[in-house]
């Protein structure tokens, strides 16, 4: 048995991926399970005493689906991103998550992480002719790919993800026009990278992989004619959206049936940033990708 595993340990979730060869050189999916930590609750310069013990938790619960899926600890991969990039005591976490799984997280950096996204999305979303601009939401950070299929033309890894921004923007609710505007204040200077790539590289394409897309696809597509790794919409059909959950408050969200229990809290913040990428980059179409990092590690086994 050739069973491989992969984990994404992201600063929001921890992803479990176990997969097995097919016939042609894909992958069959054996195991897939996410479990919301919040690893970043108390900032991302420290994991909390609370989050850093669901973390735990949540890889002795991988550890038993590990142990059933019969992955030896040889064929596990685990990859650390923001929170584990950052928080003071990531080596303490890194090193319990070592016993518990039997394989050591590599905590990666952000343009391993950027790379290792754009090998996912492109094995899920159909690439038109043009350039596209990848965007990865997380939690603690947020990559960003310039590419089409073959070619990366530029990435980079900026610290703005959403429980970044959620924690030092939205004290209101609902989220305030001044605190919108502070958002986009901290993202037009911080992303300055991204503007002067955009100027050289422009894409009419956004390809948007994880988290808050997740929620673009549950309010915004139909499941019955909707393929199964990719979505598509064009970039006008996104902003009845976020009007919607900008003006809502927490309370309203917890009673969408449609938005994730884990999104309830950031997903405003995240809209804003999506809104203010589509707006600057001049982006006229939006796809979403089911794969993300996760897959992409799955690519290199």
């Amino acid at each position: 048995m050739n069973r491989v595993a992969v984990l994404d340990l992201g600063t929001n979730t921890f992803h479990l991926l176990v997969a097995e060869p097919a016939p042609g050189g894909d992958w069959i999916t054996v195991v897939k399970h996410k479990i919301y930590v919040k690893l970043a609750e108390e900032g991302i310069q420290r994991i909390g005493d609370a989050a850093f013990e669901r973390g735990l938790e949540a890889l002795r619960v991988f550890k038993k689906e590990l142990d059933l899926a019969a992955v030896p600890a040889s064929r596990i991969k685990a990859f650390g991103t923001a929170a584990l990039r950052t928080a003071d005591n990531a080596p303490d976490f890194l090193q319990r998550a070592t016993e518990i799984i039997g394989a050591r997280p590599e905590s990666i950096p952000g343009d391993r992480e950027a790379e290792l996204i754009h090998k996912g999305v492109r094995k899920a979303v159909p690439f038109p002719e043009n350039r596209v601009l990848i965007m990865d939401i997380g939690g603690g950070s947020v990559e960003f790919i310039i590419a089409d299929r073959e070619r990366v033309f530029w990435q980079q890894s900026f610290p703005v993800g959403a429980a970044v921004l959620w924690r030092s923007f939205h004290q209101n609710d609902p989220i305030t026009p001044e605190e919108v505007q502070q958002v986009e204040n901290h993202l037009d200077t911080n992303l300055e990278p991204l503007w002067q790539a955009l100027s050289r590289y422009p894409c009419p394409t956004l390809v948007g992989a994880s988290g808050t897309f997740d929620v673009i696809d549950l309010f915004l597509l139909d499941p019955a004619t909707k393929p199964a790794l990719y979505g598509y919409i064009p970039a006008s059909g996104f902003y009845p959206l976020y009007e919607t959950l900008l003006r809502s408050t927490l309370a309203e969200r917890r009673a969408m049936p449609k938005l994730p229990d884990e999104r309830i809290e950031m997903v405003v913040v995240a809209l804003v940033l999506i809104r203010f990428v589509l707006q600057k980059a001049g982006i006229r179409e939006i796809y979403t990708s089911v794969y993300a990092l996760k897959e992409g590690m799955l690519e290199e086994c």
